[in-house]
């Protein structure tokens, strides 16, 4: 492949002050392209201030004199486009970051859900194929997309983990094969399939480079965690500030894999280096990085040297996975170049260090 002149590559990140978002335009500043974000701070609209991305944004416009910012809100057509009109032609990789991610907030507010996640996917994708159909775009899809068919499986309940039996066939974890049809999902996880298809039918239809990531739980020093979305970090930040955490069914005993943020962004570059039309790629922990609630409670009071406070209720969040382990084998053998850096003990480690330096 031609190597790629950074110093002319433009790349558009929407949501570029959310975990993911952020992180891939420090990724991509670092290397030298040019980075146009779009984010208006709507996480602290969803969540409130504690939830804000302010800071980020902050340290990208001060630390990098190539990235711009645009406080654009998705569902602004108009000013979408108005960008596109003036980028889009010079545009390399779109990275779609931007969302609505909380299966609770969706419950409350499903036509805001609706309108970010599938109405202002459908309208970046529009943008991209009406000023740059050439152009990479990933999307970050998520888990949800699968609703409750994970909790069908035949889950064997111990100390402090639900577990699949070793000779189970999806015992590695939920691959792509798995239908995203005929069960509950929870609002937002269906605005996600929207979006979800969408990108898939650019890709194939149109012919463009889109590459679609089912993320399990996504996490990072820059998550700004809250008791809505963001289970690690706002994990982490309860039981450091004393703040009570509240387990929501299943025991405490639900499971859930782990990917920091660069292995995501890794995972991302790896396409864009060698892009596919219409691929859909599972991407999370996996069997490498896992952890129940009860398991990370216990972890996280260790590093820390606290005693959590916690609540219980009974009743589960609607559409929430029992046990939800990414099979990540398709995106490996497509990208054996790719592997993970973070292991969960890390991932709690510098969670903890952020939380001491910043929480306290």
């Amino acid at each position: 492949m031609t190597k790629k002149n950074t110093k002319s590559q433009k790349i558009l990140i929407s949501g570029s002050a959310g975990l993911v978002g952020s992180q891939a335009a420090e990724f991509y500043c670092k290397q030298g392209y040019q980075v146009i974000g779009l984010d208006n701070d709507m996480r602290a609209f969803f969540f409130g201030r504690e939830a804000s991305t302010l800071p980020n944004k902050k340290r990208l416009v001060e630390k990098y004199k190539n990235y711009k910012h645009f406080s654009v809100d998705i569902r602004n057509t108009k000013e979408v486009e108005k960008i596109f009109k003036k980028y889009g032609s010079q545009l390399d990789l779109i990275i779609h970051t931007a969302g609505q991610p909380s299966h609770d907030w969706a419950g409350s507010h499903p036509a805001i859900d609706f309108a970010v996640n599938a109405i202002g996917t459908h309208d970046i994708l529009e943008a991209t194929r009406k000023y740059n159909p050439q152009a990479v775009f990933i999307f970050t899809s998520t888990n949800k997309v699968y609703g409750d068919h994970p909790n069908q499986l035949p889950l064997v309940e111990q100390d402090k983990r639900w577990e699949l039996p070793k000779n189970h066939q999806n015992f590695l974890g939920i691959d792509e094969n798995v239908s995203i049809d005929n069960c509950l999902h929870s609002l937002m996880g269906a605005s996600k399939v929207a979006a979800d298809i969408l990108v898939q039918e650019y890709g194939r239809y149109y012919g463009i480079k889109t590459g679609i990531f089912r993320g399990g739980c996504i996490t990072g020093p820059a998550h700004f965690g809250a008791q809505l979305h963001g289970f690690l970090a706002y994990l982490v930040k309860a039981v450091n500030t004393g703040i009570p955490y509240t387990i929501f069914g299943y025991k405490g005993k639900q499971v859930r894999d782990n990917i920091h943020v660069y292995d995501l962004i890794s995972a991302f570059h790896h396409f864009y280096k060698n892009p596919k039309m219409g691929a859909v790629y599972n991407m999370g922990g996996g069997r490498f990085s896992n952890i129940s609630i009860l398991e990370a409670i216990a972890k996280i009071e260790k590093i820390l040297n606290k005693k959590a406070e916690i609540k219980y209720k009974s009743k589960n969040r609607i559409g929430d996975h029992i046990w939800y382990i990414s099979n990540v084998s398709k995106f490996k053998s497509h990208y054996p170049g790719w592997n993970y850096k973070y292991n969960l003990d890390m991932i709690l480690e510098e969670l903890c260090f952020f939380a001491k330096k910043h929480d306290s």
